[in-house]
């Protein structure tokens, strides 16, 4: 099986920055996109920012321009490197790794997720 753990997340005010890891381990053949997304209390999670093998990304309009999304394929991790942050950032953060399946369809795999709080 295939286990995703976040790391990073903690307690800051805002305009302060934060880097989130997250490390896939267990059983991998190999993945294709990687990403980040969150929830926050009484909201639907949401997708935050995503990234191929090869490097494109993908960001929540909300983020752009404030997060970098980045991965160390060759370590199997994903980091989301946050500034600017905003009380409005507060949330969950959960990691996604998304592995070959059949035809074009993939299996998703998710971490725990690692709380971000964002103090005004």
């Amino acid at each position: 099986q295939v286990q995703l753990v976040e790391s990073g997340g903690g307690l800051v005010q805002a305009g302060e920055s934060l880097r989130l890891s997250c490390a896939a381990s267990g059983t991998i053949s190999s993945i294709n996109a990687m990403g980040w997304y969150r929830q926050a209390p009484g909201k639907q999670r949401e997708l935050v920012a995503t990234i191929t093998k090869s490097g494109s990304t993908n960001y929540a309009d909300s983020v752009k321009g404030r997060f970098t999304i980045s991965r160390d394929n060759a370590k199997n991790t994903v980091y989301l490197e946050m500034s600017s942050l905003k009380p409005g950032d507060t949330a969950v953060y959960y990691c996604n790794a998304k592995m070959p399946g059949n035809w074009y369809r993939e299996y998703d795999y998710w971490g725990q997720g690692t709380q971000v709080t964002v103090s005004s």
